[in-house]
């Protein structure tokens, strides 16, 4: 009978303290600039999995991992800036890495009319790689947003906007979300009817260049989170700006603010663009309340050695590569990551609130 009794209690505290833990992943702007998709030809192939080697066990570690995909893949001819369309290759590198979901909604999303927006989904569908942002019509848009995703128990409302296509119209019947604060407002209703755990609002905003958020990106956020979105995770501005946690009165993390990510990889070379940040953040649920646990951060910065004649691109996580000039071609490639990493730690002790560094 006394054992009896302490399964009972057991089983009793199991389910009086039950508790889920959801890991998520979030990376900025993948981009394909000429000099990239020239460094990936091999023969008549395309090879990317060697851009995300030194960074895969950090993405393919978290349960979900989200990224903003600022290119289209429409096909040859292949192109860079200032219309983007990348290999397949990319995107299956991507799946590769570890990445589950690839947000498609930004300004150049419509870079090569409808066979640009219509054959990313396509390609993405048939890799298998979760999607949002952009749709083939209203009707598919109605059927699938808001994203809709279950994993470890949690149920998350995903949604994606972007602030313009650079002046180029959606081609009919095919709809990019655009920012549109009537719009997103309907949207958070349906998700909020999905019953989810957390609404997360992926937003491409901001002005390029700029380490701080202007006025419209704090207004958004501001709005977002009355209207219920737990986290809000930004990208465009090419450099990163600060994160936030909110906290209620009661010193508990109630929100998520990341205004910007930075680039992930890119062949950018302005000051700030050649790197961004992997950021983490931990939810719980326990007994069905969700607690916004660690957040934090690891700063990534693009690496393009040329190894006999052949230049590469490789995601370096700074905190493993720092002490190690030897590991580097030059050292001004070396002091290139140091300085950017220098001037980011100054950005966010000054500005962020509630995110660790991961070293």
């Amino acid at each position: 009978m006394k054992y009896f009794v302490l399964i009972l209690f057991y089983c009793f505290s199991f389910y009086s303290y039950a508790q889920d833990t959801l890991n998520l992943v979030f990376v900025g702007d993948i981009m394909q600039h000429q000099g990239q998709i020239d460094a990936a030809k091999r023969g008549t192939n395309y090879e990317y999995d060697e851009n995300f080697l030194l960074i895969k066990k950090h993405i393919d570690s978290a349960d979900l991992a989200i990224a903003n995909l600022e290119v289209t893949l429409a096909g040859k001819p292949y192109s860079g800036y200032p219309q983007f369309c990348a290999p397949d290759e990319l995107a299956t590198a991507l799946k590769n890495s570890g990445f589950d979901i690839l947000l498609t909604a930004n300004n150049h999303s419509c870079d090569k009319a409808k066979k640009g927006v219509v054959r990313t989904l396509d390609v993405l569908d048939s890799l298998n790689i979760g999607h949002t942002g952009t749709f083939y019509s209203q009707e598919d848009r109605d059927s699938l947003y808001p994203l809709l995703v279950e994993q470890n128990n949690f149920r998350l409302a995903i949604l994606n906007y972007t602030y313009g296509t650079n002046g180029i119209p959606a081609p009919a019947p095919t709809i990019v979300n655009l920012i549109d604060t009537v719009q997103i407002a309907t949207d958070i209703i349906n998700a909020k009817a999905m019953n989810p755990d957390v609404i997360i609002a992926n937003m491409h905003w901001g002005e390029e260049y700029k380490l701080k958020p202007n006025k419209e990106q704090k207004t958004l956020a501001d709005f977002l989170i009355r209207q219920g979105v737990q986290l809000i995770i930004g990208s465009h501005p090419h450099v990163l700006q600060h994160m936030e946690k909110r906290y209620s009165s009661d010193s508990i993390a109630e929100n998520v603010v990341i205004y910007s990510l930075g680039n992930f990889v890119s062949n950018m070379r302005a000051k700030n663009t050649e790197g961004g940040v992997i950021a983490n953040i931990r939810l719980i649920k326990e007994n069905e309340k969700l607690i916004i646990d660690e957040c934090g951060y690891r700063f990534v910065w693009v690496y393009k050695p040329v190894i006999e004649k052949q230049r590469h691109f490789y995601i370096l996580p700074i905190a493993e590569f720092e002490d190690n000039p030897d590991y580097f071609e030059t050292i001004a490639d070396y002091n290139k990551m140091v300085n950017f990493v220098k001037d980011m730690r100054n950005l966010y002790d000054a500005e962020n609130i509630g995110f660790i560094e991961y070293k």
